[in-house]
């Protein structure tokens, strides 16, 4: 049964290249050198035939889920319709070109021109091509000017939600590296408490301990299982909420690559605090919605000036759909003395000009350039926002890491010194000098050391990432 229940920890301490070591250091305990090595043996059986998972380090994870995250191309597609808002705002300042077409019927009167006077005829065709600008727009930039800032507040949000998706991607990354060394943990008490029961069942037969020191340690490895299921159920929980962000298909069979260890230290604050302004994707938008804001304000007050159109037309515009009439045709004007042409062109041309100056619309024109002043003034409170967070993000970031940075070593020493304690309450128990209550506390002390350790250099480096994230250096 032991080596059933150890086989698992050493696949998973297999993965991370440590098994040798933990070997090393578990067969050291009398009597568990046989098992180790026979769950080692089986481990190493197997891994050499089946598959292995793949390695995820904290980068690939970050650049599948940069590739997979719905986030990141929603905010790539909100960059392409600003651009090609950009393109609708250059093609308004050109010529456009239309093709018309139209067939007018009007009831006749026994006239040429039919009951209609503004009709030349019972029958009009019109297909002309039309060609229309409007001369001023020439000098109106500010639409083009709107989507140029429009696109840079797009492209700066795909570096907002990259980042948060980083955040996500960073945390859940570290919750596997953590689920994993509590799993390595609770095995190492497990293994522990099954030592302690050995040693309680054989100094019972002995009759130099209560078969009350038994119990106690039963329930102490009873409760040890459970500690080693619930983490295996915590790694399993880890993998599946990455799992999502960084595969296309769902899937958990992957490893992590643990860093946990690796040492980095704090850059200076101020250094910190500049960099993250330099670079921080939330102040980049937040500057360009102002700008664009800004280009707003012109574009409402164009409903001040006058609109200066050109129209050119082209085509036929006939009682006949022909270029010309080689028959006698009416020209529709029967005052005139010779009302009957007996060649009538019908392909031209003619142009029009166009100024209209408006007058009074009710104060709209006013109340829509005093929206965009307001839009304007909400963007700015907006950046003053934008840019006191991030100091305090970066503040927040820059004292957590601090503080987890300073309280490794005293983790550390605190499992070192647990990790002796049990040591020797277990000598003194054996020597008849402790109780099994003891030793039961000092084995609960130091699994919580080791677990504290872990936790605490997850706490530095999720902070040290994130802390980098800000900063635009990670």
């Amino acid at each position: 049964m032991l080596k059933t229940s150890l086989q698992p920890f050493f696949s998973l301490i297999w993965s991370t290249g440590t098994l040798r070591q933990s070997v090393y250091m578990i067969v050291k305990k009398p009597g568990l050198a046989p098992l180790c090595l026979a769950a080692a043996s089986a481990v190493l059986s197997a891994q050499t035939t089946a598959p292995q998972p793949p390695s995820i380090t904290l980068q690939d994870a970050i650049a599948r889920a940069r590739q997979y995250a719905g986030q990141i191309q929603s905010a790539n597609l909100a960059v392409l319709l600003a651009r090609e808002d950009i393109a609708q705002a250059k093609a308004a300042r050109l010529p456009a070109l239309n093709a018309f077409n139209q067939f007018i019927y009007t009831e006749g009167n026994g006239t040429p021109s039919g009951v209609f006077v503004a009709n030349d005829g019972v029958h009009v065709y019109n297909e002309q091509a039309v060609v229309h600008e409007e001369l001023l727009s020439i000098f109106r930039r500010a639409e083009i000017r709107r989507g140029l800032a429009a696109q840079a507040v797009a492209a700066a949000k795909v570096e907002v939600a990259a980042r948060g998706l980083v955040a996500t991607v960073v945390q859940n990354y570290y919750t596997i590296v953590s689920a994993q060394r509590k799993f390595i943990n609770a095995q190492t008490s497990l293994t522990e408490a099954n030592q302690f029961l050995d040693i309680t069942q054989k100094q019972e037969r002995g009759g130099e301990a209560a078969h009350a020191d038994v119990i106690k340690a039963q329930i102490q490895q009873q409760q040890r299982q459970r500690d080693a299921q619930d983490a295996q159920v915590a790694i399993e929980k880890a993998k599946i909420a990455l799992g999502v962000l960084i595969f296309p298909n769902f899937t958990t069979d992957f490893m992590v690559v643990d860093d946990l260890d690796k040492a980095e230290l704090l850059p200076p604050v101020e250094e910190a605090r500049a960099k993250a302004t330099a670079a921080s994707p939330d102040v980049k938008a937040a500057r360009s919605s102002v700008e664009a804001a800004g280009y707003d304000v012109g574009i409402a007050r164009y409903g001040y000036l006058p609109s200066f159109g050109l129209d050119f037309f082209y085509g036929i515009n006939a009682n006949q759909f022909a270029a010309n009439s080689a028959e006698a045709q009416d020209t529709g004007r029967s005052t005139l003395p010779n009302f009957q042409v007996m060649n009538r062109q019908n392909l031209g041309y003619s142009g029009q000009v166009t100024l209209n100056i408006p007058v009074w619309n009710w104060g709209a024109t006013r109340s829509k350039v005093k929206q965009a002043e307001f839009r304007e003034a909400q963007a700015r409170t907006d950046l003053s926002i934008a840019e006191k967070t991030l100091q305090g993000n970066v503040a927040t970031a820059y004292a957590e890491a601090r503080a987890a940075q300073a309280q490794l070593n005293s983790l550390r020493s605190s499992a070192t010194l647990a990790t002796e304690s049990l040591r020797l309450t277990l000598l003194r128990y054996q020597a008849g000098e402790a109780t099994a209550l003891e030793v039961v506390d000092a084995q609960t002390t130091v699994t919580q050391a080791r677990n504290a350790v872990d936790d605490g250099l997850t706490r530095y480096r999720v902070a040290l990432v994130n802390l980098q994230t800000l900063t635009g250096t990670f």
